[in-house]
């Protein structure tokens, strides 16, 4: 296989998991409520997306940076949101990481 076919797999592979964030990221923003998502997994995940971006930035792999520059990017909005909607919660409910 040469070397072209393994970007391509590599870069199909992160623009697949990439996309898979974006309709969350719509439910949150149409419904101004991120109550369904788990601030502690999506600060977890963020991170980990961090390493990985810094894992292909080191070994010089242009899909792995691509891909976590565009996660990393989706999944600090989706924080954002979680975040400035949290005055959206249902009285009485607080801002907590469950």
């Amino acid at each position: 296989m040469s070397d072209s076919w393994v970007e391509w797999i590599g870069l199909a592979a992160g623009t697949l998991t990439t996309i898979a964030f974006v309709p969350q990221l719509l439910k949150i923003y149409a419904t101004k409520s991120g109550r369904d998502v788990s601030l502690r997994t999506f600060l977890i995940f963020a991170a980990g997306v961090v390493l990985w971006l810094v894992y292909g930035v080191l070994i010089g792999s242009l899909p792995i940076v691509l891909a976590n520059v565009v996660t990393l990017v989706l999944a600090l909005t989706i924080i954002g949101l979680k975040l400035r909607y949290a005055q959206n919660r249902a009285p009485g409910e607080e801002l907590r990481l469950p």
